[in-house]
């Protein structure tokens, strides 16, 4: 490596609180954080990283929970007072995370950093992200803070009015970090990859986490699919993927390296092209005589799923399978998405059946909470998922600015959606209409668990 800077920056990433009615480690990492600090730690600069929701923190007077079977976990929360506006809704509001002393802690006992990086996930999520800063502001504060993320790309304006970062970024981090921190370091390292090709990408720096219990994979980026819900393709315009080798070689690293048997795939389209990616990548998997457990929160599209591939992800451990079917109204369903019919839907099921996969680990997402939606179709499709032998998921829908649902959801919110990201909460069904009451909610949430 070369630079035309004599001092090598010392960046500090940070995963910010989340503020929420309801929070879980669902395999939740933040990946984008992490791979950026895996560019610049291959580039020379000294990285450290401060999680805020860290779940094994050593100031815990007791061990934390943890599924044995999946890595997965409560964070620690303590009970805030709501967000003006909120105050009816009847659930308790909670930040999730560290105490703020114990952030303060690892923030103070750091060699002073020269730059930095706080991501953002969820839009609502940003009074967590505020907190944050203004923590790192009072422990650091001559050393500028970058606001990235999901929430950043999505309410850019937003984050730069309210949440006291120095400058918010948008968009893929991978080609702007290296300029970006040139500008505000003065470091100026010779690029060694390119952003492009996410072959020539480094591992994410995942080894800095405290306790490693699942890796996050994501072995492309942007989706084909253009669903009227989802924000994908402002996100990440571009579809772009791994070689099947070089995710293998990654899985195979966290495994034997690290100890890591649960992986979680974060694509937004993991199967679209199955015989040139996930097959070759699946056999890889079987190849290698590794034993791991793959998980899909992030759910597959279920018209990609064949006989033959299903028996390949048996075999390869895939362990916990989220499928995409969101409504079982499938006449109604083109204005939404054009991801599934429903003779798809059943011929999917039958593979994974057969396959050897049981109904508790096979779950299909059902959206609750669409504009204009009313409950029996919501009953509807959690009794035609049960009938098909699975476990129906209800996922709550969030408005999210940008897609073309956005309107809409506008539209129908008895909350002013455009005016602050606060209210596209998803806990407190932001579009539901007179006949969504928190009873009704209840019950369909017990429905689907019955």
């Amino acid at each position: 490596m070369t630079s035309t800077a004599t001092t090598v920056p010392h960046i500090l990433l940070v995963n910010p609180w989340i503020h929420d009615f309801a929070a879980y480690d669902f395999w939740a990492a933040p990946l984008g954080l992490l791979t950026l600090g895996g560019i610049l730690r291959d580039h020379g600069a000294r990285i450290s990283f401060v999680d805020c929701l860290d779940r094994f923190h050593p100031l815990q007077a007791a061990l934390p929970l943890v599924d044995k079977r999946c890595g997965r976990g409560p964070y620690m929360k303590t009970t805030i007072p709501k967000p003006p506006g909120l105050a009816d809704i009847p659930r308790n509001y909670c930040r999730y995370g560290v105490p703020p002393e114990w952030l303060r802690h690892d923030l103070a006992v750091l060699p002073p950093p020269d730059l930095v990086l706080v991501t953002s996930l969820m839009t609502y999520w940003y009074p967590g992200v505020r907190e944050t800063i203004a923590v790192i502001k009072s422990v650091f504060p001559d050393v500028p803070v970058v606001l990235g993320g999901i929430y950043a790309t999505l309410c850019a304006e937003h984050a730069e009015r309210h949440c006291g970062a120095d400058h918010v970024i948008s968009g893929p981090g991978e080609a702007a970090i290296l300029p970006l921190v040139a500008r505000l370091t003065g470091w100026r390292p010779t690029p060694r990859h390119d952003p492009t090709d996410l072959d020539t990408l480094p591992l994410p720096a995942l080894d800095l986490t405290r306790r490693l219990v699942h890796v996050p994979l994501l072995t492309s980026r942007g989706c084909p699919f253009q669903c009227a819900y989802c924000a994908s393709h402002r996100l990440q315009p571009r579809m772009m993927r791994r070689s099947p080798t070089s995710v293998v070689a990654e899985i195979v690293h966290w495994h034997r390296d690290h100890g890591v048997k649960d992986f979680a795939f974060y694509d937004d389209a993991l199967l679209v092209d199955a015989e040139r990616h996930i097959v070759p990548l699946l056999e890889g998997v079987i190849e290698a005589g590794i034993t791991v457990r793959f998980h899909t929160p992030n759910a597959l599209h279920i018209r990609n799923i064949t006989r033959p591939l299903a028996i390949l992800m048996r075999r390869a451990g895939f362990h916990t399978i989220r499928l995409g079917l969101e409504t079982t109204a499938f006449e109604r369903r083109q204005s939404m998405d054009r991801k599934v019919t429903e003779e798809e839907f059943l011929r999917a099921l039958n593979h994974l059946k057969a396959a050897g996969f049981a109904a508790d680990q096979v779950g299909a997402y059902l959206l609750a909470g669409l504009p204009g939606q009313d409950v029996a179709a919501v009953e509807s499709s959690i009794a035609v998922v049960k009938a098909a032998g699975i476990t129906p998921v209800i996922a709550h829908y969030t408005p999210i600015p940008h897609t073309p649902m956005w309107e809409a959801a506008v539209e129908a919110s008895r909350y002013d959606l455009a005016a602050d990201p606060i209210y596209t909460n998803n806990a407190i069904f932001p579009c539901r209409s007179e006949t969504f009451s928190w009873e009704v909610l209840t019950r369909l949430k017990t429905l689907a668990r019955a």
